[in-house]
């Protein structure tokens, strides 16, 4: 499988980074982009089911992005993510990518690597989230988002709310970890809803769906991971033929002023199915979420999460059932737009997972540079 991944332990890595800033600094020169950096690290107390961050010190996604406008017609960025991993370092170019902005009737063709459009939290990059990891089932079924190599093309309906349709085609691999024989891997469609209930209050839905033509995952990576302590893969641990997808978010500030005080309430819901040869039809994997995080000075927000999954083990010509049940309790500081202090708490009670622990995180996010607003 060809991601991209460049696995550079030690000097390795800070060779490639340099090689990347040297590159990136000599378009921005000839070009005037945009360059930013995020700067993502943590410590956690201790292991824990479907989690890539290891006990102790560790790096979460750091990023250096470059962006901007080719031309009258075109907008670019890219977007590298170092992370450590048991003293080793990854380089990822995770986003690589042109958009067109000048296509009638709302229409948008983006190309390249990018971040898929399904659910809420995936199209949104892992530094801009209220809780220090993705929700399990981003964990489980996506490799916490999900990037891939291909083609998106979307489009606004003429209608008086906001009403998006999306299709994507994908090569397929680094979802579902193993070999593509088709040219076309992955496709996925949404359709996102959405609009203002007053002036402090806006909401927004979303259905998606996902066809993965590759095969199931047969083995899952669960057991290696138990040898290890966790796993680091960004490859999906669990997979299947059909993925839905639903997902709402509600958020109110008084008189639409989220500066000082902010309510968000979001949740989503997947369904798998068709996970393999060997899978009968109640053979399923199921996953939801639901957060509330609240703004409640300029400086401070609190926020709670539950989520589950209920999962399917695939062990050669049979399935184990596993499950995972996980609360977040967390404490957030800003200094500016720019710095981040998050602590958590997180609570686990799993069936089926060796790993599944009570943890304490604390995360820092510092954004140097350009960087445009977060989405919706």
């Amino acid at each position: 499988m060809n991601t991209g991944r460049i696995h550079a332990p030690g000097i390795g890595a800070s060779v490639a980074l340099a090689l990347v800033m040297s590159m990136t600094a000599e378009s921005a020169h000839a070009e005037n982009p945009e360059l930013s950096f995020v700067l993502d690290g943590f410590f956690k107390s201790e292991d824990s089911a479907l989690s890539e961050q290891g006990k102790g010190f560790g790096l979460g996604h750091t990023e250096l992005s470059l962006s901007g406008a080719v031309d009258d017609l075109f907008s670019g960025r890219l977007t590298t993510v170092l992370e450590s991993h048991e003293g080793d370092t990854e380089l990822d170019i995770e986003e690589a990518f042109f958009d067109t902005v000048a296509l009638p009737y709302g229409l948008g063709i983006r190309a390249g690597r990018f971040l898929s459009q399904v659910g809420y939290l995936n199209s949104r990059h892992t530094h801009a989230d209220s809780f220090t990891e993705r929700p399990a089932l981003y964990r489980a079924f996506l490799g916490s988002h999900y990037f891939d190599d291909g083609v998106r093309l979307a489009g606004l309906m003429p209608v008086p709310f906001f009403w998006q349709l999306g299709v994507e085609a994908f090569n397929g691999t680094a979802l579902a970890g193993g070999e593509a024989d088709p040219a076309i891997g992955v496709f996925t469609l949404k359709s996102t809803w959405g609009g203002d209930l007053s002036d402090a209050s806006s909401w927004q839905a979303g259905v998606s769906y996902l066809r993965n033509r590759l095969d199931a995952v047969q083995e899952v990576v669960e057991e290696d991971a138990d040898e290890d302590g966790h796993d680091h893969s960004h490859d999906a641990a669990y997979s299947g033929e059909n993925m839905y997808l639903l997902d709402f978010v509600w958020k109110w500030a008084p008189q639409g002023n989220a500066r000082n005080s902010q309510l968000t309430l979001s949740g989503e819901y997947l369904y798998v199915d068709e996970l393999g040869d060997f899978a009968q039809d109640s053979d399923v994997h199921k996953g939801w979420y639901a957060s509330s995080v609240y703004r409640f000075h300029s400086q401070w927000s609190a926020g709670i999460r539950y989520g589950e999954v209920n999962l399917k083990a695939a062990h050669g010509d049979h399935f184990h059932d596993q499950s995972l049940r996980e609360t977040e309790v967390m404490l957030g500081w800003m200094r500016s737009h720019f710095s981040q202090l998050r602590l958590q708490y997180t609570l686990q009670d799993a069936e089926g997972f060796e790993d599944a622990n009570d943890t304490l995180s604390l995360q820092y996010v510092m954004t140097l540079g350009a960087h445009g607003a977060h989405e919706f």
